[in-house]
C-alpha cells in the first residue's frame, strides 16, 4: 500500500533533519527509521535504499522552496536589479526559517557526495539551468557601457549575492534569527553592492 500523502511528507521532514544534521555520508539508515518513527523495513520498502530516500527528500526541498519563493514569477519583472533584491529578501528569509532545506540543498548542490554525482546532475541541471536562464535574460535588460563582458558582468552580480547569502545564513539559524537592525543593516549593504556595480565606483572625468 503507497504511503499517504501526510504520511509521505512527515517521514520526509523528518529524514530532512537527520539529513541537514549529519550530512549524506554520516547518516546512518537505522537513524532515519528512528527519526521517521517506522521500522527500517517499511521505510526502505516505500524509498527502496538511503540514496533513493535522499533524492526523495532534496526533490521535497526544491519544490517547496520553489512554491514559497515565488520563483515561477521572476519572468513578469522588468527590472533585474528589482527583482534581484526583492527575491534576495525573499531567499534569504526563507532560508533563516527553514535551515535545514538549506543544509541538505547546499550539500547536494555545492559538496555533493560522490556516490550522488551523477544522480544529482541528471535530475536537477535542467531545473537549475533553467532558473539562471530566467536571470540572464532578465539581465539582458540591463545596458551596459560600452566595452564591459554581459556574461563577466552577470557572472560578477552573482558572485557578490553568493558571499552575501553565505554571510547571512552564517549568523542566522531558525533558533537565533537576526534582529531587524541587523538585517536592515545587511540589506543596505547588499544595496550598496549592487549599486556599485549598476553605477559603477570610478568618478567620471568629466
Amino acid at each position: 500500500m503507497p504511503l499517504q500523502l501526510y504520511d509521505k511528507d512527515r517521514i520526509l521532514d523528518a529524514c530532512l533533519a537527520v539529513f541537514a544534521r549529519h550530512g549524506y555520508e554520516k547518516t546512518a539508515t537505522a537513524m532515519l527509521a528512528e527519526a521517521a518513527g517506522i521500522s527500517k523495513a517499511l521505510i526502505f520498502h516505500h524509498f527502496k535504499n538511503k540514496k533513493e530516500l535522499y533524492l526523495s527528500v532534496l526533490d521535497h526541498c526544491f519544490d517547496r522552496a520553489r512554491a514559497d519563493m515565488g520563483i515561477d514569477l521572476l519572468p513578469s519583472y522588468r527590472d533585474f536589479f528589482k527583482a534581484m533584491r526583492e527575491f534576495s529578501i525573499t531567499k534569504l528569509h526563507y532560508y533563516q526559517m527553514h535551515p535545514d532545506v538549506y543544509r541538505v540543498m547546499r550539500e547536494a548542490l555545492h559538496a555533493t557526495p560522490q556516490e550522488l554525482k551523477a544522480d544529482i546532475q541528471g535530475r536537477y541541471s535542467e531545473r537549475i539551468a533553467a532558473k539562471q536562464a530566467v536571470w540572464e535574460h532578465l539581465f539582458e535588460t540591463v545596458p551596459l557601457r560600452e566595452g564591459v563582458d554581459r556574461g563577466q558582468a552577470f557572472e560578477l552580480v552573482m558572485m557578490i549575492l553568493d558571499r552575501f547569502e553565505d554571510e547571512y545564513l552564517s549568523l542566522s539559524s531558525a533558533e537565533t534569527p537576526v534582529d531587524e537592525a541587523y538585517l536592515q543593516r545587511f540589506l543596505d549593504r547588499l544595496n550598496s553592492f549592487m549599486a556599485m556595480i549598476r553605477y559603477g565606483v570610478e568618478a567620471s572625468a568629466h
